[in-house]
């Protein structure tokens, strides 16, 4: 680790957009002034996507919302659980994901995964990485590391949320090439339980290797749009309202991923958390999501990936279907990753179990679609939704509840 690593500061991150983005924003929680923002923005919109905003909360949301928590609402905003059930619920929603999908994110194939444990597939915990049961791996390691760069990037008052969130990022890279923490590490460093190499993307090990931190001007691995990013951001939107959640997602990215898909991906699925945290409905906030304005690449990939998962989830009537998912991708890449878990938080109309389990038994990068599931059915329907029985077995539980407890903390002041 040379000497920048070591002081944390990297260099080039003092571009214009950087400066911008780190006087923007707020924390949470605007619940009633995001829902005027957004009926504002889709007032004269109502045909774009695929049927527009509103039209989508109206025909998907009220056929559905007996399976919603407190969706009693056309407008599709949720009341009974707080934002600390939310915030919970996502970060052990994502490692349940994550857990589940550890054992057989290298099989290969649907067959082998059925051939292995059954014609269901994966029906709960397994063992994977040597023996190690309900496995903490990368993506929720990352998840982790990123919600501690942004509760220490708001404890001290940091102007420069990027620099924080890559310093943290940097100390999860320390962690894939020890065996436990130095003498002197503190917070996740500390944590022995993060000492393990549970298949790291590559774009992530060598974006965060590189000797400069990536920014927009200069992203790294500018043609990688992998699903590490993805898998790694719900923080952004636990700790900060839509708008900037997004924006401080996509700045993230480009320390790893450049590609403008995996960039557009990240921040949707960022301001998708959000929403879901500050109340907004499942529905009404995929919504949102897919009329998101954009254009280029990134924006044309990642609606056209979304829009697949909606149209399939509207005619998943009976539950979320395997074909089905293999009609969306295989999650490898950014955006096929956040369409597999929405149309699995979709589809499985408030079943969590029945969404996680949909999330992972695919032939692709199951553990990173469960965690993103994971996270958007957490957010959606609390911690208390999630099935007991298989949370207390989660391998990095106790440090998933205390960071919990810090982004609740940060909510509460």
């Amino acid at each position: 680790m040379s000497s920048l690593r070591r002081s944390g500061v990297p260099a080039g991150v003092a571009n214009d957009r950087a400066a911008t983005l780190a006087t923007a924003g707020s924390l949470l929680f605007p619940t009633q002034a995001l829902w005027s923002s957004m009926r504002r923005h889709h007032s004269d919109r109502r045909g774009a996507g695929t049927g527009g905003f509103l039209l989508f909360v109206r025909s998907f949301g009220r056929r559905h919302a007996s399976h919603d928590q407190s969706c009693g609402s056309e407008r599709g905003i949720l009341t009974t659980l707080t934002p600390a059930d939310r915030v919970r619920g996502c970060l052990l929603g994502g490692h349940l994901g994550d857990a589940l999908g550890a054992g057989i994110e290298f099989l290969g194939t649907l067959d082998a995964i059925r051939a292995k444990h059954g014609p269901a597939g994966v029906t709960g915990l397994t063992a994977s990485y040597g023996g190690v049961l309900a496995a903490c791996t990368d993506d929720t390691q990352m998840t982790l590391f990123t919600a501690e760069g942004l509760i220490g990037a708001a404890r001290s008052g940091s102007s420069d949320v990027a620099v924080e969130v890559y310093r943290a990022h940097l100390r999860w890279l320390d962690t894939q090439s020890r065996r436990h923490p130095p003498a002197d590490a503190t917070g996740l460093a500390a944590e022995r339980v993060l000492y393990a190499r549970r298949a790291p993307g590559n774009a992530c090990l060598s974006g965060l290797e590189s000797p400069d931190m990536g920014t927009f001007a200069q992203p790294r691995n500018p043609n990688s749009k992998g699903c590490g990013t993805v898998m790694r951001s719900a923080p952004f939107g636990l700790v900060h309202a839509h708008d900037r959640a997004r924006e401080l997602a996509e700045e993230c990215t480009v320390q790893t991923h450049g590609h403008p898909t995996g960039i557009r991906s990240t921040g949707l699925f960022a301001g998708l958390v959000a929403d879901l945290v500050a109340g907004v409905s499942l529905q009404a906030a995929v919504g949102r999501t897919l009329d998101a304005e954009g254009s280029g690449i990134g924006a044309r990939e990642t609606h056209d990936a979304l829009a697949r998962a909606v149209r399939l989830a509207e005619a998943a009537t009976g539950g979320p279907r395997a074909e089905d998912v293999a009609a969306v991708g295989a999650g490898w890449i950014a955006e096929e990753a956040l369409a597999i878990a929405v149309y699995c938080a979709l589809a499985c109309r408030g079943d969590v179990v029945a969404g996680l389990l949909a999330a992972v038994n695919h032939g692709g990068d199951s553990d990173s679609t469960g965690a993103i599931a994971g996270n958007l059915l957490g957010a959606a329907y609390g911690s208390q939704a999630l099935p007991a029985r298989w949370v207390a077995e989660l391998e990095a539980l106790a440090v998933v509840h205390r960071i919990a407890d810090d982004l609740i903390d940060l909510i509460d002041h």
